[in-house]
């Protein structure tokens, strides 16, 4: 129903600042809450942010928090996540991903990107 296309990860410094973006198919992007999710080598994928089908909610691990915020744009069809002050904890495969209904942050997601690495030297 829903295809999803990273974009934007790369290599950093400490401190630094990267934004990913996530292009979304189809007209029903609004239908869907969406969210950021990461997982480092050896490490189980976790949760990062979400945010609701307009946009007017959001969540964000205690991890990120300040740091990192996130924002989508319906009409171009597209979710951002700018990350500032970017930590070496911070490296991983992002991903993004869909569920419905719109309104409800939490639950399982059920579509998937394809994820973007980004990498944090010290």
């Amino acid at each position: 129903q829903v295809q999803l296309v990273e974009s934007g990860g790369g290599l950093v410094q400490a401190g630094g600042s990267l934004k990913l973006s996530c292009a979304a198919s189809g007209r029903t992007f609004s239908s869907y809450a969406m969210g950021w999710f990461r997982q480092a080598p050896g490490k189980e994928r976790e949760f990062v942010a979400a945010i609701s089908g307009s946009g007017g909610t959001t969540n964000y691990a205690d991890s990120v928090k300040g740091r990192f915020t996130i924002s989508r744009d319906n009409a171009k069809l597209t979710l951002y996540l700018q990350m500032n002050n970017l930590k070496p904890e911070d490296t991983a495969v992002y991903y993004c991903a869909a569920k419905r209904p719109h309104w409800v942050l939490s639950g399982n997601y059920d579509y998937w990107g394809q994820g973007t690495q980004v990498t944090v030297s010290s």
